[in-house]
């Protein structure tokens, strides 16, 4: 297939990126490169795909709508994995025209560039963030998620509907996935795992929220990156169940979908703690802080449709995951 990736220099898409091209699809990876974390990570990431010869790298924003009408024009991508977004819950307090540059405007000029193309299948990033101020435990795909707690989350929930209105309009096959806390080698250096093992490894105190008390169901990337694959081989179709007198929120009389991929195991952040602690072979001195505004303290991922439609469940243990990280950070840094 020839699949365009945004976000290709970034966490999950340059891992997906390599994946893809390793079982021998073409690949048109789209990146702005921006400065939001360090841009010589994201080099680094893109460099493992580029000299390979099915591999075509592209530098442009999403929300510039002429350029994106103009490669997939070029191109004309089988199907579209779209990972490029503003991303970070604590970020969004501080730039929200970001999240609405990129993932509001950014994402129609995705959705106007499959509809005018002929693409089979969109696939795009939503987040575990959309669940916002829900309780009820294990997350569920088929829950009510309309009281968002970061615009962050309401960007992706935003994405969710805009999809569903192309799928019903246009009939464009499109999946959501809700990725819960994605963590593992060439992770993000704004997320917690990076940002403890830097702080710890120089002696520095690590800032713990929620006084510690955080669930999350960390899931390993490789995990992520094997789900991704199976959901953009499925294309949806519309759900012949599907009852506007009982919305489910998951499917539709479109061909649409959503899906959660996590571990399926909440761990404590303590605990989590714990495990890098012993990787690194150096306690962590911690400042223990309240629940930062726009947080959660606790997600957990039903996987349940996961495992039915594609007969696949993430299962990489924190324990395998963390040790992981810690031999590339050591290695890729040279600490």
């Amino acid at each position: 297939m020839k699949v365009l990736i945004t976000g290709s220099a970034g966490f999950i898409g340059s891992n997906l990126a390599g994946r893809l091209l390793a079982r021998g699809d073409e690949v048109i990876g789209i990146d702005n490169l921006n400065d939001y974390y360090d841009v010589n990570l994201k080099k680094a990431r893109l460099a493992r795909n580029t000299t390979h010869k099915n591999y075509t790298d592209v530098r442009v924003d999403l929300e510039n709508r002429a350029e994106i009408a103009r490669i997939f024009e070029k191109y004309k991508p089988n199907r579209v994995v779209n990972l490029a977004a503003q991303a970070g819950v604590r970020y969004s307090l501080e730039n929200p025209h970001a999240y609405v540059d990129t993932n509001i405007v950014g994402f129609v000029n995705i959705l106007e560039g499959c509809r005018h193309n002929g693409v089979e299948h969109l696939v795009y990033a939503s987040s575990s963030s959309v669940y916002g101020a829900n309780t009820k435990m294990p997350f569920s795909v088929h829950h009510n998620v309309d009281h968002p707690v970061s615009l962050y989350a309401a960007s992706k929930k935003a994405n969710e509907l805009m999809a569903h209105t192309y799928s019903h309009l246009f009939r464009i096959p499109t999946t959501g996935l809700r990725f819960f806390t994605v963590y593992g080698p060439w992770g993000r250096p704004d997320m917690a795992l990076f940002m403890f093992t830097k702080n710890i490894l120089a002696g520095q105190p690590i800032n713990v929220f929620n006084y510690g008390k955080h669930r999350r169901d960390f899931t390993y990337i490789d995990d992520i990156v094997e789900g991704v694959v199976r959901i953009l081989d499925k294309v949806p179709e519309p759900n012949p169940e599907w009852s506007s007198d009982a919305p489910d929120s998951a499917s539709s009389n479109a061909p649409f979908k959503i899906y959660n991929i996590g571990n399926n195991e909440p761990v404590e952040l303590m605990h989590y703690i714990k495990v890098l602690e012993d990787c690194l072979g150096k306690k962590a001195e911690m400042n223990m802080l309240p629940l930062q505004p726009g947080d959660v303290p606790d997600t957990y991922a039903d996987v349940q449709d996961l495992v039915k439609d594609v007969g696949y469940k993430p299962a990489t243990s924190v324990e395998d995951g963390v040790a992981r990280f810690v031999e590339w950070y050591r290695e890729y840094f040279k600490v």
